[in-house]
This record gives C-alpha cells, structure tokens and sequence, in this order.
C-alpha cells in the first residue's frame, strides 16, 4: 500500500478534558506548525473554560474545528470523531499537553515517508527536559508482572519492564509501542486496521492500537532527534479515581484481547487478580499526589 508524500497534509486531531491549563498553548502551537491543514479537536464534556477556548480558536482560525461532546464517551471514541470529520492523508493525534514546536510534525512526516505503513511518536521530555520512559515502550508483560509481585518487587517494576532505553544514535528506533500522547501515522493504516478500539475508556488504547498496527504490517519507531514538551496528567488529576478505575479496566482488556487465548486458566485468575489488587492502592497514592 502507498504512503502519502512528505509534503501532503496532516490533520491534527486533541481530545481534550478539562484541559484549560494547557489547551490554549497547545492549539496555538498546532496552529504555527509546518504542514498542519487541518486542527480537529473534540472535547469530552469539560466544565472549567475549555470549549471557550476552542471557540476562541475556531473563530480565529478556518482551520480549527471542534465537537462538543454533551458526556465523555471516551478517548478512543474521540480520537475516532476526530479523525472522521477530517480529510487529509497524515493524522497526528496530540494530547492537549503535549507542546510540539513549529517543526515537529513536518519532521515527523519526513521521517515517517521513509518507512513501510509508518506509525511514529516522538522523544517526549517533561518541562525540565526529563525523557518520558513511556515514549519507547514493549509490549506489556504480564509474566514480568507477576514475577515482580511474587519477588516483593512490586507493580510499578512493570512499567519500568516495559520502557525502551532511547538509543541516540539511530534517528529512528524501533518500538513494539508509542506513546498515545503524539502519534503520526497514514490515514490510509489508520482506517484499514479500524481506528482506535472504542471498547477501551481511558489508557491502554495506544497498547491496542499499536499491537494492531504491527499485525497489520506497520513499522512502529521514536523520531529520537524530535523532542515534544509534554506535561504529563493535566486532566487526569481532577478525577483520579476514574482515571485508574478505567487505566486497570483498559489494562484487563488488552489482555483479555491478545493474551488470555493463549494463556491457561491459571495464569488468567492470577492476572485479573494482580490487576485489580494494584488498583485501590494505586487510587490511594493518586489521591496522596
């Protein structure tokens, strides 16, 4: 199948919540970006001054369109509309705190043109320039999660288990997972593996997403020499403990959907188990942050 060319348009597509704290830089930046034609950004119910900024935007700008949704049907199911109401061949999906420069996205393109059915994220540092381990990222490994709760070294080793050391010396690295918060890939990939997976709420459809697209034939990598600000957990700390109720129920899907056909009952009872012990505990350092 065909790749656009790096110099078609890309359509940029945030979800936002409650994301007043960021969303006014982050649109303004997606506005001054190289190769940005189109801006679509659907709002999942926000109470605290958000859509008066997407107003504001898409009164300024042709280019800015947004969806008002009344509830929060969930990520997934945004990131869908979004994608639906545009057109051009590149779809970049950007968090609300994510703050890409003016070039970022057309560099992603480029790379991306040069790769088989591409699906890129970029090296994210937080405001202190700090990487994001989550940026590089395996396949989760559930096996690993129990060793590590057997060994008394606890859930929050998982993560760790799953993050890829950034290798700066290749432009492009090779991941089994890319950050949901900036991804770029083909319009064409995106519909053919059937979009984001609008069974999941919150967290864990990026995991979804990029195990399909492997299956599919696409190449997954980090652009590790274009950095992106992104401020971690904006609209996740007005609730946090719906964030980690539907982070676990997202965590239990995915391996539902691609682990537990092959694993036996017991590794299945252990699994769900170790999932939703960790959860009131993560509420309660949530809660504590």
């Amino acid at each position: 199948m065909s790749r656009p060319s790096p110099e078609a348009g890309i359509a940029a597509v945030v979800v936002t919540y409650r994301s007043l704290e960021t969303i006014d830089e982050c649109l303004q930046r997606l506005r001054r970006a190289d190769g940005v034609v189109e801006i679509r950004v659907v709002d999942n119910g926000s109470d605290d001054g958000t859509v008066d900024i997407l107003q504001r935007h898409a009164l300024q700008d042709p280019r800015v369109r947004f969806i008002a949704n009344p509830d929060n049907p969930g990520f997934a199911v945004a990131c869908n509309q979004g994608a639906a109401d545009s057109h051009e061949p590149w779809l970049a999906f950007v968090n609300p705190d994510c703050l890409p420069e003016a070039d970022a996205l057309a560099r992603l393109r480029a790379l991306a043109s040069t790769l088989h059915e591409p699906l890129l994220g970029a090296d994210l540092v937080d405001e202190a320039g700090i990487r994001d381990a989550a940026a590089r990222r395996h396949d989760p490994d559930f096996a690993a999660m129990l060793r590590g709760l057997l060994s008394g070294q606890g859930l929050r080793s998982t993560a760790h288990a799953m993050a890829l050391a950034p290798d700066d010396g290749v432009a492009l690295q090779p991941v089994e997972v890319v950050s949901g918060a900036l991804m770029l890939m083909p319009r064409s990939l995106f519909e053919r593996i059937g979009g984001f997976d609008e069974r999941y709420r919150l967290h864990a459809e990026d995991l979804d997403l990029c195990r399909r697209a492997r299956a599919a034939g696409a190449t997954l990598a980090v652009a590790n020499r274009v950095s992106v600000v992104h401020v971690r957990g904006v609209s996740s700390r007005s609730r946090p403990v719906f964030v980690e109720w539907h982070k676990h129920r997202g965590l239990w899907r995915y391996f539902r959907t691609f682990e537990a056909p092959r694993r036996g009952l017991a590794m299945r009872a252990a699994v769900f188990a170790t999932i939703w012990l960790r959860f009131p505990v993560a509420v309660l350092r949530a809660l504590l942050r």
